[in-house]
């Protein structure tokens, strides 16, 4: 069942408030001492507490404006075994738990109030096999994947924030900086291990448990079960990619985008690239072609505006580096999204949908290429064929958040209308009512029967969980 807006309000607000553990059936569950002993003495990792040493840093989500959750317990996972014991003991006394890789849930649903964090942070190895099979720990960052994989000479389509990890990623499909030339992250998974509710561990794949697997890709996470591991096919590193950057002057932004959106479509598949609208009109295009300058600069050449250039001719360690540059270690923000359907009719109004805010601009994303070498029910993502996406970002700063929220809230409700209702679940918004039916489309019926068989009491149940 869907929550409204109103009743996730509530649900949160009530938890925070009366500060009490909500068990996975809806009913309160305490948390004394003999639960979180019995966990310790079976953990290979650390179990903090609120008063331990390290708890105060470990708890804290990766958007700020969630600092007040206090999880009862954070387990730091070192082995498969660690989270089967975790899942039993949140099974046994009806605890919230949930799986944290990254910690960047836009809502912090990986850091649950009063609940249990099943750390993965430890489990965090990436091993390259003779094969080019990428065995990647669920608790790995996007930063130390780059590097051990271009080490090696290899490379996997990855997002552009260094700190994200590497599951939410993958288990919400994977947008990213060269997904136009590579596709999803998610379409390069070819197995995962993966420790389900009832505390078995699996592997899954096309031949092994394919149901889970299917949803695993684009699924969302925290939804079905917690993965510990998983095995990517890679690619060899390009020779050479050539990225860039145009800026375009306030008040420029229906003429770019415009422009932008048929241009972004139509190029070959090895040019990816992003617009961001700032609340004055002005835009700042990036982006990154796989191939020498002369290629990147013949396709520019049909663009239909011009701007400053700055371009390079780079390996693909410093693009990585150019391209996933300037994130923060921890925001407060707002943010929201809505997926195209279809070509826009009115790129002046699209801009507008951000025009004279304070803090809201959007990411604008071309989408196509790889991403629709697959079928819209080869995966759980549903949005193959879709050509832009879309992101309205605000970050807090010294406005009050609710102001924030308004403006996020505003102009993603606005694009709905405007260019289609489809949104991306990895950026999850509260605000959003049609979340569920807009985020999975098509596949949402078999994703909820696909949860109901691998978690069929609510163990992994949150305010935006698959039900």
């Amino acid at each position: 069942m869907a929550v409204s807006r109103r009743g996730l309000l509530r649900w949160t607000g009530a938890a925070v408030v009366a500060g009490g553990a909500v068990a996975a059936g809806g009913a309160p569950a305490g948390a004394g001492p003999g639960r979180w002993a019995r966990l310790r003495a079976h953990l290979g990792g650390e179990l903090l507490l609120p008063g331990d040493a390290g708890y105060d840093t470990a708890r804290l989500p990766f958007n700020s404006l969630f600092d007040h959750h206090r999880p009862a317990a954070i387990a730091r996972c070192v082995r498969p075994e660690d989270v089967q014991r975790c899942l039993a003991e949140a099974r046994r006394g009806r605890l919230r738990v949930a799986a944290r890789g990254g910690g960047h849930s836009y809502a912090a649903y990986s850091t649950p109030h009063d609940g249990l964090v099943v750390d993965l942070a430890p489990m965090n190895d990436v091993e390259l096999r003779p094969d080019g099979t990428a065995v990647i720990g669920a608790g790995a960052r996007l930063g130390d994947v780059y590097a051990a994989l271009a080490a090696a000479g290899r490379c996997l389509p990855l997002g552009n924030c260094p700190s994200v990890g590497i599951a939410g990623l993958t288990l919400g499909g994977g947008l990213g900086w060269v997904d136009r030339a590579f596709g999803l992250t998610c379409d390069w998974l070819r197995a995962a291990r993966v420790v389900t509710t009832d505390s078995r561990l699996i592997t899954v794949s096309e031949d092994r448990e394919p149901d889970l697997f299917w949803a695993l890709r684009g699924g969302g996470g925290g939804n079905l079960g917690v993965v510990t591991s998983f095995e990517f096919a890679t690619a060899p590193v390009p020779e050479v990619l050539t990225v860039f950057r145009m800026r375009f002057p306030a008040g420029s932004a229906a003429d770019v985008l415009g422009a932008w959106q048929p241009w972004s479509a139509a190029v070959p598949d090895h040019l990816s690239s992003t617009c961001v609208v700032l609340p004055d009109g002005s835009v700042d295009l990036t982006g990154c072609s796989l191939g020498p300058e002369a290629l990147l600069l013949g396709e520019l050449a049909h663009l239909g505006v011009a701007g400053p250039l700055e371009h390079a001719e780079v390996d693909y360690p410093t693009a990585t580096a150019i391209m996933t540059q300037g994130h923060p270690p921890r925001n407060a923000f707002r943010a929201s999204s809505r997926i195209a359907d279809g070509m826009w009719d009115d790129p002046a109004a699209v801009a507008d949908t951000v025009r004279g805010k304070d803090s809201a601009l959007l990411i604008v994303g071309a989408l196509g290429g790889a991403i629709d070498r697959l079928g819209p029910t080869d995966t759980a993502y549903p949005h193959r064929g879709a050509p832009t996406s879309v992101e309205v970002f605000g970050t807090v700063g010294d406005l009050p958040p609710e102001q924030v929220t308004r403006e996020v809230d505003d102009a993603q409700s606005a694009l709905a209308r405007l260019i289609g209702t489809g949104t991306y679940i990895n950026y999850l918004d509260p605000e959003q009512d049609d979340w569920a039916e807009t985020g999975y489309r098509h596949n949402l019926r078999r994703l909820r029967a696909v949860a109901r068989r691998y978690d069929p009491d609510g163990v992994l149940r949150f305010p935006q969980s698959v039900r």
